[in-house]
């Protein structure tokens, strides 16, 4: 686990070092007028102040960089730990994988694609392979049945000079649907597909259809050492004020200031019921608190017995329409639509020689302990 750990920082760092993406250029829809948080204290945004600043020193204590807080689209809390400077961006690991389900959810909105189309459509040299029926959605859910283990996923990935080659290049494991594994190889597929189906690299898309209108201008998805190959499943650079604005625009429903950025259909299907019946815990590259059987990121679905926790949430009690773009080391983006709040959490992944400890249930203390 050590190894994998230091194999994943390692590579994400030198992903996110060595891509360089093409000059900026304007989006061709409206830009929205610039945008300026309102602020409200804790008191008036209807927390226990006292129960926050216990949340704020076990935050704290975790190694934590940045800590934003937005309740009914009003800033309430941004924090700042460790000399952390405001504007500079730090990896989001895995909290890519939910703005490139968003990239997906744009796409589908434009009648680019289908999440049921054949991934093969798009990817001819699945074509006669045991690949060849996995779907668009199977790559979203986690269940395609591309071939995972811990080595190939995170060492072979992270390392390859094409990332998106080397998943391609990957073979089956097992009929698309039939297990559950947290498979940042097959997620990188995405790249080609959303390639092939609007011509265009998913770093422009989200750059000019995500970060330009939400005004995320410290943001951006990096390429591989090849230049050629987005980094889809933890190629992106943020900062946590940029992904506050992410998170506030899927909490209202993929609407920014009048804005349609992606369709309110295509987040009920991401965030609002598990994409498949094997992981409660996921929808389409997001987590969700829903009750069922919930698998972890290292679990491929095949142990025996399965390492599954039966039939509970990942935050116990906690309200079933929570949902997370959750990255490693602790970098965090929680929604809960029931109370119009948003947490933000980053951190540095390894801190004095220990991975970061911060987890779902740690950002979701604000919602389930600290809001009244």
């Amino acid at each position: 686990m050590k190894k994998t750990a230091a194999a994943l920082v390692g590579a994400c760092m030198l992903v996110a070092a060595c891509a360089s993406p093409a000059p900026v250029s304007k989006p061709s829809s409206t830009m929205a007028p610039a945008f300026n948080w309102e602020r409200v204290s804790p008191k008036d945004a209807g927390f226990d102040t006292k129960k926050l600043n216990e949340v704020f020193a076990e935050t704290d204590a975790l190694k934590s960089a940045c800590l934003v807080v937005v309740k009914d689209g009003k800033l309430v809390v941004e924090k700042y730990w460790r000399g952390e400077d405001p504007e500079k961006p730090r990896v989001a690991f895995s909290v890519t994988k939910s703005v490139v389900s968003t990239l997906v959810g744009i796409a589908q909105d434009d009648g680019d694609l289908r999440i049921i189309d054949r991934a093969s459509q798009y990817i001819p040299e699945w074509n006669g392979t045991d690949s060849e029926t996995v779907t668009v959605r199977n790559l979203l859910a986690n269940d395609s049945g591309r071939k995972w283990d811990p080595k190939t996923d995170y060492s072979g990935l992270f390392s390859a000079d094409n990332m998106s080659e080397y998943a391609v290049g990957l073979g089956q494991m097992a009929p698309p649907g039939k297990v559950w594994a947290y498979n940042n190889s097959a997620i990188q597929t995405l790249d080609r597909i959303l390639i092939e189906a609007t011509g265009r690299r998913p770093y422009e898309i989200a750059r000019d259809r995500i970060f330009e209108p939400l005004g995320m201008s410290n943001s951006r998805i990096s390429s591989d050492s090849s230049g050629q190959s987005t980094g889809m499943s933890a190629g992106m650079l943020t900062t946590c004020m940029d992904l506050a604005r992410f998170g506030l625009m899927i909490e209202q429903g993929g609407v920014w200031q009048g804005q349609r950025i992606v369709s309110e259909e295509w987040i009920a299907d991401a965030t609002g019921r598990a994409s498949q019946k094997l992981n409660a815990a996921y929808g389409y590259l997001w987590w969700l608190n829903r009750a069922g059987d919930v698998r972890g990121p290292l679990d491929d679905g095949s142990s025996a017995p399965p390492v599954v926790q039966a039939r509970r949430q990942l935050v116990p009690g906690g309200p079933k329409d929570m949902f997370s773009a959750m990255g490693f080391g602790g970098q965090i983006v929680l929604i809960d639509p029931a109370s119009r709040t948003v947490v933000v959490r980053m951190g540095d992944p390894n801190v004095d020689g220990q991975l970061s400890r911060y987890d779902i249930p740690d950002a979701a203390r604000v919602v389930t302990y600290a809001l009244k």
